[in-house]
């Protein structure tokens, strides 16, 4: 098989060629991220495991690379208008920074339960926060009404191919850097960082694994998964605030196609994660961030037989910014 025959442009919203051109146009602008390693963790899990640490990429999430690439594709005039979109948190911020780093107008809209910390972050990087309801179609209808108003280039958190492309470029650092990794576990909610992720890593090497992680209490993909055609779910309810959108028409073929299986984890299971993220690889990683760890711990990923060929495994750590007394309650609760 050849490398890219599974990607082709015209089957999906980004393919290996956009990738490499994201790479290309945020090269400057991104981190290259580091990949962590821990002897612990290897023996908890009996593989060897590869933290692609995104929690250290500028606005503390992988979602800068989206939308940088998103931002920086936009001509002069569209740009002059700024751009739009509703986010939860961490897309929220990314936009903000960069479109603070080109110089443009960003209007954010983000739901009244939106995480403090990440309402902090769109503040410090400059983006103009418009208030909805928690609902997605809430926060869908107010940011369709301010691109009325402003006549400012909607970019979608995770539906686009430009912010496909983005996240994969995490794929072409991750192995570039360890060679010997055959499997992947990404976090899953809308699709746009699996998506990414997925074409790259299947253009550059056909045979490798890739496994999405999703809590319970927001399932959707694995649903969709089962059923064959997009699930989306009455309600959401999980510690992983970035975990909680749903697959959308450019991600959802890519999820159906490349993804290999969804491992679903409960909640307790991901604050035990983020402990050992905290205790042993020293790092602060929010729920969504710590999920892909949860995921190769838990029993339904090590009794499968069909990974037990999966010895290097690369786990995409997607972002670090989390609320610290909502970290601490979880901590608690957990031990009692």
């Amino acid at each position: 098989m050849e490398a890219d025959s599974l990607t082709s442009t015209k089957k999906y919203a980004a393919d290996i060629s956009s990738i490499r051109e994201a790479q290309l146009r945020i090269n400057s602008y991104a981190h290259k991220t580091p990949v962590l390693s821990s002897e612990t963790l290897n023996s908890f899990c009996g593989r060897k495991l590869y933290f692609k640490c995104e929690c250290f990429q500028k606005g503390g999430a992988f979602k800068f690379r989206g939308a940088c690439n998103a931002i920086l594709s936009l001509d002069d005039s569209q740009a002059a208008k700024g751009v739009v979109t509703h986010s939860s948190g961490n897309h929220a911020a990314a936009l903000s920074l960069a479109a603070k780093i080109r110089g443009i107008p960003a209007y954010v809209v983000m739901p009244k339960n939106a995480p403090k910390c990440k309402v902090e972050n769109v503040r410090r990087y400059g983006g103009q926060i418009i208030w909805s309801e928690a609902a997605i179609e809430s926060r869908e209808e107010t940011a369709t009404k301010v691109l009325q108003e402003t006549g400012a280039v909607m970019i979608h958190p995770y539906n686009d191919g430009r912010i496909i492309s983005g996240q994969g470029t995490i794929s072409l650092e991750l192995l570039e850097q360890v060679l010997e990794i055959d499997t992947i576990i990404v976090p899953v909610s809308g699709g746009g960082l699996i998506s990414g992720v997925a074409i790259a890593a299947k253009s550059l090497k056909p045979s490798i694994r890739i496994l999405a992680a999703e809590p319970k209490g927001a399932d959707d993909a694995a649903q969709s998964k089962a059923a064959g055609e997009i699930v989306k779910l009455p309600e959401t309810k999980t510690i992983a605030d970035g975990l909680r959108a749903f697959l959308g028409e450019f991600t959802w073929p890519v999820v159906r196609d490349l993804v290999d299986d969804i491992i679903v984890v409960e909640d307790g299971e991901i604050v035990e994660a983020m402990r050992h993220c905290y205790e042993i690889l020293k790092v602060a990683v929010e729920p969504s961030g710590a999920i892909g760890l949860a995921a190769v711990l838990s029993d339904s990923f090590r009794n499968n037989p069909a990974w037990k060929d999966s010895e290097h495994i690369g786990i995409i750590v997607s972002g670090g910014n989390l609320d610290l007394g909502i970290l601490w309650d979880s901590l608690c609760k957990a031990e009692l």
